[in-house]
């Protein structure tokens, strides 16, 4: 079964600091529940227990797993993308660099939990308009970014753009999350190498 946005949604936003670090108390045991047991067997009652709180505390910020599933996959993908206005003066593979350290960095930290949220992910058709909206946010940046640029040769900016932000995306979901993952090191050498020829044609 689907589940509805009110059960994908949290139930209150932390105005005080407490509440916050009590909100990050359930986010960290849970990230930690489902990496360990899988998201089936990582109920509301073993995150509450592993974060040190009442069931009736979890609640007060969150309906139901789905929920809290669905606020760490917001946070995982926020932490894909770096400022690229810190590298409007730098050279192109510097900062293709440091989009494509940020996913592998992001992904490669906890590839059990990265596993968790993918398979998650494709269960809920609520998530994509949100995927969505950060993809267009995402390219449109890069857009830019390559407009600044001149070394960048490509017939189509924009869509240059969105290949540039869904191959990072797409290649280090997977490899990283994979059973046999890569050397991220390699993999950031690699795909550094791969985007800048293409961007540069060279």
């Amino acid at each position: 079964m689907t589940p509805d946005d009110k059960q994908l949604q949290p139930r209150k936003t932390p105005r005080q600091v407490r509440a916050e670090l009590t909100r990050r108390r359930i986010l960290t045991a849970a990230a930690h529940v489902f990496a360990e047991q899988g998201y089936a067997a990582g109920t509301t009652n073993r995150i509450a227990e592993r974060a040190g709180v009442s069931i009736g505390s979890l609640y007060q910020y969150f309906p139901g797993k789905d929920a809290i599933l669905v606020a760490l996959l917001g946070e995982h993908l926020a932490q894909e993308t770096p400022d690229l206005a810190e590298f409007s003066a730098s050279p192109l593979a510097d900062a293709v660099r440091a989009m494509v350290h940020a996913a592998v960095h992001s992904h490669s930290g906890d590839p059990e939990l990265l596993g968790v949220l993918m398979q998650q992910a494709l269960r809920w058709p609520e998530i994509m308009p949100m995927m969505a909206e950060l993809q267009r946010q995402r390219a449109a940046e890069v857009h830019a970014f390559l407009d600044r640029h001149p070394e960048v040769d490509v017939a189509d900016p924009a869509i240059a753009a969105n290949l540039v932000v869904t191959t990072v995306g797409v290649v280090t979901h997977w490899l990283t999350a994979a059973p046999a993952a890569l050397d991220p090191v390699s993999l950031e050498d690699e795909m550094t190498t791969m985007l800048t020829r293409y961007l540069t044609g060279r």
